[in-house]
């Protein structure tokens, strides 16, 4: 067959491109194949204990079998449907996860859940929050994934949030020697410039160095709350900046929702999750760090589920009136995170025990109701795509394969799909855990 390029000439443009798409790869290399919590429950530090992961799960518990005994009225609050069982299945599953793992991801906060006060107060606060970790991890009591929230790096107050990291992560290391528990992230709150996040790594190093901390074992997140986290003072957007200011270290981006409608001047009763702007800002988010492995977390519903009537002598009055309220708040909070989850955010915030049956209630949903489909199509898109790869036909869709694994992955992980579910897509569990739609059609080809 004829060919008129050059061999060396060609060798040296293919060797230049491939140099650059490695270097593309280094920057993008796809999500990561770990588990992403569903959630992150944020708790001021002064309140937290080895067991509080066990107490709010109980007040969960209490929450759904006092406002929702059975499935058609919990399914009936959030909005489920009964039909084909939804609504029973969803209902199950989320009391056995408020039984067996009712908390993901648990934030330690010394910001807003803890507030500004005396240096002393924070001080013995970091002390015992410490304690209190290394406690868990010795009682097993800890959620799967945990970190503390500092000060931000403001001017005002980096000394601050310098302090209590440093107190905290030394007498962690202290009193574990220098074990950290599994998954621990240290989260950095309102972001503004590159300086603050490279800031806090080389924080992390002098720790490191001088404690019995393992070298580069810190990982952080942060906090996307300010428009200029968005677009900076050039119109750019920075956060792939902020990101490479970490060296590696960071995992996670978190939107913060009421911050950032804050910053846009929208007034405190129109500061929702819903807002536009939050549109707006996750778009961004997503389109700028797609493909680098950042995990991305939406904000919380502020709307708290609680009752205005306490005690435990209640009139059935005040019983209709605290179930009216609650299953209002279910239905906001659940909105919200179906919107999150119908925009490919899968993580976001609670606030209080009573959010987790809406939380899981609508993560659960949202996988359920797609399932069936999703495994016709994901079982009839591998054997189509073998038999192309197979024949030597020309298969290029790769991305909706893709999309599709991502949907069973999630799902599992999360809980709303079971092992048994997944094994009817023809693929095994190993596969599905690849995140790699081509590495599962190079196998079966080989």
């Amino acid at each position: 067959m004829n060919q008129s390029i050059p061999a060396a000439e060609k060798e040296a443009i293919l060797t230049e491109l491939g140099e650059a798409n490695k270097r593309f790869q280094q920057i993008y290399p796809g999500d990561r194949p770990e588990r992403q919590p569903v959630h992150t429950v944020y708790g001021g530090a002064d309140l937290f204990k080895s067991d509080s992961v066990e107490k709010m799960g109980k007040v969960a518990l209490n929450a759904i079998h006092t406002y929702a005994p059975d499935a058609a009225t919990f399914g009936k609050a959030m909005g489920i449907s009964e039909q084909d069982g939804l609504a029973e299945d969803v209902y199950q599953k989320v009391i056995q996860k408020l039984e067996t793992e009712p908390v993901e991801d648990f934030r330690i906060d010394f910001e807003d859940g803890f507030g500004n006060r005396s240096w002393d107060e924070e001080d013995v606060t970091a002390v015992n929050a410490a304690k209190e970790v290394a406690k868990g991890m010795g009682a097993g009591t800890l959620p799967p994934f945990i970190g503390i929230r500092i000060k931000p790096f403001t001017e005002d107050l980096k000394e601050r949030g310098t302090r209590t990291l440093d107190i905290f992560l030394s007498t962690l290391s202290e009193t574990t020697n220098g074990k950290l528990p599994d998954n621990f992230v240290v989260m950095l709150p309102k972001v503004t410039i590159p300086k603050q996040v490279s800031a806090l790594v080389g924080l992390f190093e002098l720790i490191e160095t001088n404690t019995t901390l393992e070298a580069g074992s810190l990982k952080c997140e942060m906090m996307v709350e300010t428009t200029q986290a968005v677009i900076d003072l050039d119109g750019k957007n920075p956060l792939r900046k902020f990101v490479e200011a970490s060296k590696g270290r960071m995992i996670a981006t978190a939107f913060g929702t009421y911050d950032y409608t804050a910053s846009n001047n929208i007034t405190a009763k129109y500061q929702d999750m819903g807002h536009g702007v939050c549109d707006f800002a996750h778009y961004v988010m997503k389109v700028a760090l797609g493909g680098t492995s950042i995990w991305l977390s939406d904000g919380a519903t502020n709307v708290m589920p609680i009752g205005p009537h306490r005690g435990d002598n209640l009139t059935d009055a005040q019983m209709k009136e605290n179930t009216e309220v609650i299953h209002r708040t279910w239905k906001q909070a659940f909105d919200h995170t179906r919107h999150s989850l119908w925009k490919g955010l899968y993580q976001g915030w609670d606030l209080h025990p009573a959010q987790f049956p809406s939380r899981y209630a609508a993560v659960y949903s949202f996988f359920l109701e797609s399932y069936t489909d999703a495994t016709h199509r994901l079982k009839t898109f591998v054997e189509k795509a073998a038999r192309a790869t197979l024949t030597g036909e020309v298969f290029d869709d790769a991305a909706t394969g893709q999309g599709l694994l991502n949907y069973f992955l999630t799902g599992l992980n999360c809980g709303a799909l079971s092992e048994d579910l997944v094994l009817a897509t023809g693929l095994t569990i190993e596969e599905i855990q690849s995140r790699s739609f081509l590495k599962i059609l190079e196998g079966r080809r080989g």
